[in-house]
């Protein structure tokens, strides 16, 4: 695995905080109606994106696929952060010309295929996609994320089991942040390791404290690794946390104050922060530019998307199926 070394680490402060404050950002947002719509974040869980993009091959050859908690994943993986802030808000400057939203982010050009808004789509999606990179022997792996709650998905099983019969290369990983949309991992399932799912199959598999990158990219690179030599696929069990609801509309009736808290303690961005200061990476001042610098990035995203401009009636003929013996909706994409 490629060191990680003092300069990782203070990139992984700056993206993860990036991540935070895009997040945060968005939410204030969301209360003044300026999103519309639902809005998943992913405040807890940075350390299960900043460790994968430590290992991954960038660029377009690996491939990342997940679910509607999917606006700072494109980011990580090379997206102008502007363009994501426009999708949410709809404008045609965003990644998709304002028509996928919240839910559905999406960039071919760096690798990253969305964003499913359907519980566990994206699973055989994934495999399919890995089925693609063996057939064409492009040497990449596909990232599969999904969360707790859409581990009971079927489709997870069929996945599971054809991936391991044609040893595709992809890596499955279930984010488990205890709750899914607001059910306990307890009362979904007679087991509460989800991870053990892979058995069944003879698949590798196992946990990952999900809060510590490190130990999400030392898990991550053998799994890709095991993938790339083309012995097929992997299931890790990423243990991370949510501080926020499922979603916006969430009010967490299922779970105390004192308990997201208790999490806290262990946030992988104070767990990276304190290596900084520990190893003397960085003085106070040299973190306070960084934090400056994040703090303008959001805030040039808001300005981009603010002063975009809405799509066109016009570009709801354009996404449509065009025929040629059909000339009466012209298109202009």
């Amino acid at each position: 695995m490629k060191e990680v070394t003092k300069e990782v680490y203070l990139k992984w402060y700056e993206d993860m905080l990036l991540w935070r404050k895009f997040e945060d950002k968005l939410a204030a947002l969301y209360i003044q109606q300026k999103i519309r719509g639902f809005l998943h974040l992913y405040n807890g869980q940075e350390a299960v994106l900043a460790g994968a993009l430590h290992v991954m091959e960038l660029g377009g050859k690996d491939k990342m696929i997940t679910a509607y908690r999917n606006h700072v994943q494109p980011i990580g993986m090379g997206v102008d952060p502007r363009r994501v802030m426009a999708e949410l808000m709809g404008k045609v400057t965003g990644t998709s010309k304002g028509m996928g939203g919240s839910m559905h982010i999406f960039s071919k050009e760096h690798g990253f295929y969305g964003g499913h808004g359907i519980v566990g789509a994206q699973i055989p999606v994934g495999a399919g996609m890995a089925f693609a990179d063996k057939y064409f022997e492009t040497g990449g792996v596909t990232l599969t994320y999904f969360g707790d709650g859409a581990a009971r998905q079927g489709s997870l099983h069929e996945a599971f089991n054809m991936a391991m019969l044609w040893k595709l290369p992809v890596v499955f990983i279930v984010e488990n942040n205890g709750y899914a949309m607001g059910t306990s991992v307890e009362r979904t399932a007679n087991h509460t390791d989800i991870w053990k799912l892979g058995l069944g199959y003879e698949m590798p598999c196992g946990p990952v404290d999900g809060m510590n990158p490190i130990k999400v990219a030392e898990a991550m690179h053998e799994a890709m690794e095991r993938a790339r030599r083309g012995d097929g696929p992997t299931f890790l069990e990423m243990k991370t946390y949510r501080y926020r609801g499922h979603s916006m509309s969430d009010a967490q009736l299922y779970r105390s104050k004192d308990e997201v808290e208790e999490y806290k303690k262990i946030d992988p961005i104070t767990q990276v922060l304190d290596v900084i200061k520990d190893q003397k990476y960085a003085t106070d001042a040299e973190i306070e530019i960084i934090d400056q610098r994040v703090k303008d990035l959001v805030e040039e995203c808001v300005t981009f998307a603010e002063e975009s401009p809405f799509p066109e009636i016009q570009q709801l003929y354009d996404v449509v199926y065009e025929e040629k013996n059909y000339p009466f909706l012209p298109h202009k994409l």
